[in-house]
């Protein structure tokens, strides 16, 4: 016989980005860390800022707390709340679950009244014009009016796989219009070392592209050599 798991299964024993490498994340374009992943640690493509950012500024970053729901359900996210720190982006899987919303305005002002950052899930939300007025940053799979229910099981402060990545709690995790980015814990140090350089190689192009810049010179580079065959 199979015993009843708990309801709710939260792990406590989590570490947590310093202050100092929260910051470093702030105001950074998704695409720049990204760049500094090797092209890794993007959310899927379906994951995008609720309403695509029209009425909702919806840029973060922060710690990861991961919440681990199951199809249709919030019991798990609820039982998270008291879990949120302050400058936390809540991590919310519904395993992908489209037949219902993974959270509401009520749940979203909950969760920025706990003080976190932003709210991530790979379910789509309900009540479009209460989470605007809220102003939690929201990003989903899109929008529906159906409810979800709360009977568990469901698991906060573990591993949870979402829109093709692997997320820990204490990961960083950077939003904004483009989409999401997770930093693994383990790599925070070496992502911002890396974003220096990814800063400035961003900002030169961009000056030279403002002085009228047309290809890259890597480009003219190749035009020139053996390595392109031009047909007259």
């Amino acid at each position: 016989m199979i015993e009843e798991p708990p309801l709710v299964t939260i792990n406590r024993a989590t570490r947590r980005p310093t202050a100092a490498q929260v910051a470093a994340f702030q105001g950074v374009p998704t695409g720049f860390v990204n760049d500094a992943m090797f092209g890794q640690g993007a959310l899927s493509r379906t994951i995008r800022p609720l309403g695509e950012g029209r009425d909702l500024h919806c840029v973060a970053a922060g710690p990861a707390l991961t919440v681990d729901n199951g199809p249709g359900d919030l019991l798990a996210l609820l039982a998270a709340l008291p879990q949120i720190r302050k400058g936390d982006v809540v991590m919310s899987t519904c395993d992908g679950f489209q037949g219902c919303a993974s959270a509401g305005d009520r749940v979203a002002g909950m969760v920025r009244n706990c003080g976190a950052a932003g709210f991530v899930t790979d379910g789509p939300m309900r009540d479009y014009d209460g989470i605007v007025g809220i102003g939690l940053p929201c990003w989903c799979t899109g929008l529906t009016p159906a409810s979800p229910f709360s009977k568990g099981p469901g698991r906060v402060g573990q591993p949870i796989n979402m829109a093709g990545q692997r997320v820990e709690t204490g990961d960083m995790v950077i939003a904004d219009r483009d989409g999401v980015v997770v930093v693994p814990f383990a790599r925070i140090d070496e992502v911002i070392a890396a974003l220096e350089q990814v800063k400035t190689s961003e900002y030169t192009m961009d000056a030279e592209v403002e002085k009228g810049l047309k290809w890259p010179e890597s480009i003219a580079a190749l035009l020139d050599s053996d390595q392109v065959k031009y047909l007259d």
